[in-house]
């Protein structure tokens, strides 16, 4: 007889406690250790058991003798994901998507099974193979290598996966799957890691890349223990604001490339489109020159972009001044205010600043921080700056023109989008030449307000 027992477990972080308690001592939380029951087989596998073989025990090798030859990854035929992945998918591994609800997580791996060469299975716990299909006509219905099967139980999915042999496997998502070998509900943390565990061994057994689909919470976090991040070779974030089109893709981690990558996505109703040059996106067309709008050349991952800061400065009516930013740190609004009052002898203590980016997306790149000057500046004098002229420099607590990384990457995305001139900091080392655009190069914050008030 297979053992059952009783066990706690902390539903926010997934800590395991021998019986219950009212507070979590791992996270602080209370009221979140539940009862589960645990039932364990004498043998598991993701295989048959008629269909198990014996397998040879791994020996240590000199880490020299180790063959580096690195191993051909899979195009999925969509370069934003391939970039973001680090090339395409390595043959074996895990890969984790989250995202909110209704962001486009599903839309967007059914467009990549619609469009790979390769014999793929999307297993769906949420929709019916008729909701997939009305979606994939609408997406790409001509697809003669997407199997779809609807179903929770790992057994199940396992025996189809044996006669099938895909290539590659999309589960849509893991908090819906059960296991027969735990005795709790589907999404609870003993069944997430049961079930996780299981896709993993046939992952690195047969070398046929996973990919799951993941739950957030109220957070943002990857819904579940802690854990699954932890056992996942790829964690991908799929982001964006409902209100805008526009959906960005970020590494969390990667095992197998740099997490520093980006991909951007543009919603239609035909499914999800590639952004191949967001710049031209994130500036908005104006038909005449406004004041408070700066652009900023800035770097997500490898990849340069143009954005688009606006700033308003008024009056405060109710004697206590406001500062908000949108996608922007706040607090970091508040040090390059003070910045502005204390150097250049701007009085903005008395004055509401609103700061927003564009396209609804948040940047952390401190190589904005003088676009936000300038758009401020701008505002306050109510002097709209050259539309050609764009800023990439780092402003510091004495006022200086702090240099940024890789700023000749930006300087060239600036000229090939056409703007004339750009600000830079005095103590970045150039050694472009013959360049179109025009490289300003300034030290201190006043040299900013002598060419833009």
């Amino acid at each position: 007889m297979a053992k059952v027992k009783t066990t706690f477990f902390c539903q926010n972080c997934g800590t395991q406690y021998s019986k219950w308690q009212g507070q979590c001592t791992a996270c602080k939380e209370w009221n979140t250790i539940a009862e589960e029951l645990i039932q364990k087989p004498e043998k598991s596998d993701w295989k048959t058991p008629e269909k198990a073989s014996t397998k040879r025990v791994s020996k240590p090798l000199l880490i020299n003798e180790i063959d580096t030859a690195q191993e051909a990854r899979l195009n999925t035929q969509d370069h934003e994901f391939n970039r973001v992945l680090g090339g395409g998918l390595v043959p074996g591994s895990l890969t984790l998507l989250g995202g909110e609800p209704g962001i486009g997580k599903s839309t967007l791996l059914l467009q990549i099974a619609l469009k790979l060469p390769y014999k793929t299975l999307y297993v769906s716990g949420e929709e019916s193979q008729k909701q997939i299909k009305m979606r994939a006509e609408r997406i790409n219905p001509n697809s003669s290598n997407c199997y779809i099967l609807t179903e929770t139980k790992t057994q199940n999915i396992f025996r189809q996966i044996e006669e099938l042999e895909p290539d590659i496997v999309v589960v849509d998502s893991i908090q819906t799957l059960h296991s027969d070998y735990i005795e709790s509900s589907s999404g609870s943390i003993s069944q997430i890691k049961e079930c996780t565990t299981e896709l993993i061994k046939f992952a690195k057994e047969t070398a046929t890349p996973v990919i799951l689909i993941g739950h957030i919470t109220k957070d943002g976090n990857i819904a579940g223990p802690k854990i699954l991040e932890h056992m996942v070779d790829t964690v991908l974030q799929f982001e964006g604001d409902r209100n805008h089109v526009f959906r960005i893709l970020r590494a969390n981690k990667n095992r197998f490339g740099s997490t520093n990558e980006l991909g951007i996505y543009e919603m239609q109703g035909s499914g999800l489109r590639e952004v191949t040059n967001p710049s031209e996106i994130l500036i908005s067309e104006k038909d005449e020159a406004l004041s408070g709008n700066a652009i900023a050349a800035t770097l997500e991952g490898m990849r340069p972009l143009m954005i688009e800061v606006q700033a308003l400065v008024s009056t405060a009516v109710y004697g206590t001044p406001q500062r908000s930013a949108t996608g922007f740190n706040a607090k970091r609004l508040n040090m390059l205010l003070a910045v502005l009052e204390k150097r250049a002898g701007f009085r903005l203590g008395a004055k509401d600043v609103f700061l927003n980016i564009t396209g609804g997306i948040t940047v952390d790149d401190p190589a904005i921080d003088l676009a936000v000057v300038a758009a401020i500046l701008s505002s306050n004098e109510d002097e709209a700056l050259q539309s050609d002229f764009c800023f990439a420099a780092e402003v510091g607590l004495s006022g200086e023109i702090r240099p940024v990384q890789r700023v000749e990457q930006r300087i060239l995305e600036a000229e090939k989008l056409g703007f004339s001139t750009i600000f830079v900091s005095k103590y970045n080392k150039i050694s472009l030449k013959n360049t179109v655009i025009k490289i300003q190069m300034i030290s201190k914050i006043e040299d900013l307000v002598d060419f833009i008030v």
